[in-house]
């Protein structure tokens, strides 16, 4: 199976992990766990990754976090999106569409190169 590069998604990781915070507040393990379900253990985010973007964006005002007991008794930190950090993400997400338009251009699906007017 094909994974993805962590140097290839490292300017999305805000991204993702603002995306998941968007309807409710969650904590580090859960987050690096949908990271991988829901990219089908594509990219597997790593712990030191997923913890320095949380104090990058925490430093930025984009999320908040706070201390909760879980039902084990076991004090977990849950990070909530703020008002910045949504419009972070919306920002985020029209760079992203921009983005894959350029790439579009330079990406064949048979991996065969073709410029435009040339044979």
């Amino acid at each position: 199976m094909t994974t993805i590069s962590s140097d290839v998604i490292r300017g999305y990781n805000d991204t993702i992990i603002l995306y998941l915070l968007l309807d409710r507040p969650s904590y580090g393990y859960e987050i690096s766990r949908m990271i991988r379900t829901i990219s089908g253990e594509k990219y597997v985010i790593k712990e030191t990754t997923l913890y320095s973007a949380f104090t990058r964006m925490e430093k930025n005002g984009y999320i908040t976090s706070f201390s909760q007991n879980a039902e084990n008794g076991k004090r977990r930190t849950y990070y909530s999106i703020t008002d910045a950090g949504r419009e972070y993400y919306r920002e985020k997400c029209a760079e992203w569409n921009l983005t894959k338009e350029v790439i579009e251009h330079f990406i064949s699906p048979t991996g065969v190169r073709s410029l435009p007017g040339r044979q």
